[in-house]
């Protein structure tokens, strides 16, 4: 099976030794994403809504670049620094998974990069 490396200028370029996403056939993994802002590398200033809506606009140009939308995305892994924000972070979810929603599971962890309270991967279909 080939596979290939995505990658936009919309979201954050990695920040170790991975990719922001990879083609395997008509699969797509996108790697997760934190909220960084992709013009500043900075995290996004604001509450738990501002971050998620930020790594939500990461995963989306992550999938536009691939030639694929939320509406083809199978499986996504939430994770989150305290799950007393998780409504909060559904509510912005459900603005972008709303016909088929994936599969997921959501996880409470101790820390992530550079201290941001969200991040989500995903795996999608590409229909050529």
């Amino acid at each position: 099976m080939k596979h290939a490396i995505i990658s936009t200028t919309e979201a954050p370029a990695a920040i170790g030794p991975y990719n922001q996403a990879i083609r395997a056939g008509n699969l797509l993994f996108v790697s997760g994403q934190i909220p960084l802002d992709p013009a500043t590398g900075q995290i996004v200033a604001g509450d738990i809504v501002a971050q998620t809506e930020r790594v939500l606009d990461n995963l989306g140009a992550i999938l536009r670049a691939a030639g694929t939308s939320y509406a083809k995305v199978v499986r996504t892994t939430v994770f989150l620094t305290d799950l007393g924000n998780f409504a909060k972070v559904n509510e912005c979810y459900a603005q972008r998974f709303s016909e088929m929603a994936p599969a997921r599971a959501t996880v409470e962890v101790s820390k992530l990069p550079r201290d941001s309270m969200v991040e989500i991967d995903c795996v999608a279909i590409i229909e050529d």
